[in-house]
């Protein structure tokens, strides 16, 4: 089967598409073909070894997955060979073919397409555990979003209303903003040409904030979050990990929590399974509508690695690997 190849820790550029062996089938685990791999975040830093997982090289990188059933492995009840289904591989989905657990592959619904199918997981997973679990949003709260145009932050756009908040949204361009606004934002501020805190303050500040960015996005945060808010650190794709002073979270009553989905998998995976099946029932009902900005065939991973990277994209960038 064809793969993309990280060899060596490094750039995007220096992966290779190579054809290596089909990965044997284990029990309790499924062999998918990939028809299309989400691009994240995560896959960026975990080829230049700055993720908090590295993986023993070589090896092909692509956590979330679109494809159809290939053979199941012995215990396997609930998925069959020619099931179109989406999944998190963890590793290997920039391939034609990947092995993974039956327990992290779910049957697609009805109308979705692989290329749809495959940029969902990750991005609704994450924006709803943050929202609904580990933020505890509620009905007619203020949700203020940064990078609200991007995969996460578009996703937490549509979560925040389809909960009932009152949503505004952050991003760096006027194109950015009316993304947003056509998923569902209530106000959206340009953070390149306007005072985000002196904004969201007049709009009578935020009870949750929902934080991909890091850096001065953060910072903005603290002073912008009301009594008993929370802010949600969710990554940091400025490039800046910002130090949290603690006096600041006293004094206003305010939570700073952490949501790294991927943990889920492992440590609560009932947790995961319940929130992906409620938004694969609101997906249904035609409540989510993802984005899909860019699409690249598998020899160009790197390229559809560096639109991501690069923050130019907006919503999802997807590798169509068939």
């Amino acid at each position: 089967m064809k793969a993309v190849v990280c060899a060596d820790w490094g750039p995007a550029e220096s992966l290779t598409v190579q054809d290596v062996p089909s990965p044997p089938l284990g029990a309790g685990q499924v062999r998918v073909a990939v028809h299309a791999c989400g691009v994240n975040f995560a896959d960026t830093l975990m080829i230049q070894g700055k993720y908090q997982v590295r993986p023993e090289r070589p090896f092909s990188p692509g956590i979330e997955i679109a494809g159809e059933i290939m053979e199941v492995g012995e215990g396997v009840a609930h998925l069959k060979p020619g099931q179109r289904v989406i999944g998190l591989a963890g590793l290997g989905g920039f391939a034609e073919e990947v092995v993974t657990p039956a327990a992290t592959v779910l049957p697609m619904p009805p109308g979705m397409d692989f290329v749809t199918g495959a940029g969902f997981p990750v991005v609704y997973g994450t924006s709803h555990l943050a929202l609904a679990h580990r933020g505890r949003l509620k009905a007619g709260e203020t949700l203020l979003v940064f990078g609200a145009a991007g995969g996460v932050g578009l996703a937490a756009v549509e979560i925040g209303k389809k909960m009932g908040a009152r949503v505004i949204a952050c991003a760096s361009t006027a194109e950015k903003l009316e993304i947003a606004r056509a998923h569902g934002a209530d106000e959206v501020i340009d953070y390149s040409t306007e005072d985000v805190v002196a904004r969201v303050k007049a709009l009578g500040g935020a009870d949750v904030v929902y934080d991909p960015v890091g850096g001065s996005s953060f910072e903005a945060a603290l002073k912008v979050t009301k009594f008993e808010g929370r802010i949600l650190v969710i990554g940091f794709a400025s490039g800046t990990i910002p130090q949290i002073p603690a006096n600041i979270l006293l004094v206003k009553n305010i939570e700073a929590i952490g949501v790294l989905w991927g943990n889920y998998t492992q440590l609560a995976p009932k947790i995961l399974q319940g929130s992906l099946a409620q938004l694969l029932g609101w997906y249904a009902e035609g409540a989510l509508k993802p984005h899909v900005s860019e699409t690249f065939p598998l020899e160009r991973t790197a390229d559809a690695l560096n639109a991501l990277s690069g923050r130019k994209s907006t919503g999802k960038v997807v590798v169509k690997v068939r």
